[in-house]
């Protein structure tokens, strides 16, 4: 099970369980739902790849498959610079030192697998104060 980080902390997830499709899915030229369209988005595409379908898709969930791999920082600026306005969502082992990082460049949640959770308590993830110029910037 999955556990989502949010502003308001932790959460469950509330996407219904086997809604979010593969990336490959959207060309095979099946069927796709009208509403509740949403998407797992590798981190090796190019987020131009999900051009076609904005308009569309309500939720984006990114993979990150590792900490360490910040490729899904790049992709969520991308999408919203090309006016994605839906949920944006991380996926993967990120750290709590992350989360003000990916809430800069897009994200609106971040979904931990439960081991990674259970080890970065949810005081963690709370807002603290920052001496980071680029948070001055955005606040």
């Amino acid at each position: 099970m999955a556990i989502l980080v949010t502003k308001e902390g932790f959460a469950p997830d509330d996407w219904a369980e086997g809604s979010i499709l593969p990336f490959d899915v959207l060309w095979t030229g099946q069927d796709l739902p009208e509403e509740g369209l949403a998407v797992e988005f590798p981190n090796d595409r190019d987020a131009a790849d999900l051009r076609p379908w904005l308009a569309r898709l309500e939720l984006i969930r990114v993979a990150f498959p590792a900490m360490a791999d910040g490729r899904g920082f790049s992709i969520a600026r991308r999408l919203r610079a090309m006016g994605y306005a839906g949920r944006l969502r991380a996926a993967g082992p990120l750290i709590a030192d992350q989360f003000r990082a990916a809430q800069r460049v897009g994200f609106d949640e971040i979904e931990l697998p439960e081991s990674v959770a259970g080890r970065q308590p949810e005081e963690q993830w709370r807002p603290r104060p920052s001496l980071s110029y680029q948070d001055r910037l955005a606040g």
